[in-house]
């Protein structure tokens, strides 16, 4: 069994994976399309973008797997496993080449989302996986029409701080490590009487909109003012709308069902994380030197003239 790197021999092969494939990545997915795509192929051979694709086999059977880190993010994304009937047979193998290659790049953890009933699921728990949340996507219906209201608008410098109040307020402390905020002023807020009370991470892709919101509960942000949302976000009214709840946000699902939005399946959001604990060594200082090489002196010896 043989795990490397995809080159351009492997090219014309991609489209029998295509079929077949196991995404990942929910938000590239649902904004951008398969991963396998023919505008996507030789996005993978760029060597100055952080996409890694590999590819494990034995006996003319093989498995491909993608590994991704957006420029600045401390958190690689797993990005598709193709065919997913090879996932059994080839993931380990494939997966630990693939972290090795995050951890290269200097990621603190590596990220997958995997519905719940997927065979690939226990797999990824063997390779190290845990979950630390669960998700699920809603596709919004069609909406038409605009509004006159302007409650969301697109974030500025000065929102920031209370953004990251928000941010502390609603995702549990355990997950702030993989759960960040970008590390620059993005996405859509919305005010109610001078107070933060929703924000929304924005993926606009040739596909669709992915938004995942943060959202105080009973805030009339949303989902009451979803077509403010939509505006601010600069949606096309012709492209579908996704919009990302997680576990810790469950109270989301009612008000999204009661618009009439469709539900996919639950997903396991996944972790594995790359950095360990270093205990640092401690300096020592020059003087700490200088006495350690010092001998203590040997005890005086008294003569009998010395009584």
């Amino acid at each position: 069994m043989t795990v490397r790197s995809l080159d351009f021999l492997d090219l014309p092969f991609l489209p029998r994976y295509r079929q077949d494939l196991l995404s990942l990545d929910s938000a590239r997915l649902l904004t951008r399309g398969n991963p396998l795509g023919a505008t996507a192929l030789f996005s993978y051979l760029n060597p100055r973008r952080n996409l890694y694709t590999a590819l494990c086999a034995e006996n003319g059977s093989s498995l491909m797997g993608q590994v991704a880190l957006a420029e600045g993010e401390t958190s690689a994304r797993l990005v598709f496993l193709a065919p997913s009937l090879q996932v059994e047979r080839f993931a380990l193998p494939l997966l630990d080449h693939l972290v090795k290659q995050a951890g290269g790049w200097g990621a603190q953890h590596i990220l997958a989302e995997i519905d719940e009933d997927s065979p690939a699921f226990p797999v990824l728990r063997q390779a190290g996986f845990a979950m630390y949340a669960w998700q699920r996507v809603w596709k919004l219906p069609r909406f038409t029409g605009e509004t006159q209201e302007k409650t969301w608008r697109s974030a500025h410098p000065r929102d920031w701080p209370a953004v990251q109040s928000l941010h502390a307020q609603i995702v549990p402390a355990l997950m702030h490590p993989v759960e960040k905020l970008p590390g620059q002023v993005s996405g859509l807020v919305c005010y109610h009487d001078t107070n933060l009370q929703a924000y929304a991470s924005c993926n606009n892709g040739i596909q669709g909109t992915w938004l995942q919101p943060l959202v105080l509960p009973d805030s009339p942000c949303f989902p009451g003012q979803i077509l403010s949302l939509l505006q601010a976000a600069g949606v096309p009214g012709s492209r579908p709308v996704y919009v990302c709840v997680r576990s810790y946000q469950a109270w989301l699902a009612s008000s999204l069902e009661e618009l009439g939005a469709e539900a996919g399946p639950r997903q396991a959001v996944m972790v594995k994380r790359l950095t360990k604990l270093v205990q640092e060594l401690q300096p020592v200082s020059a003087m700490e030197k200088a006495m350690a090489r010092v001998k203590p002196a040997a005890p005086a010896q008294h003569t009998d003239t010395d009584r």
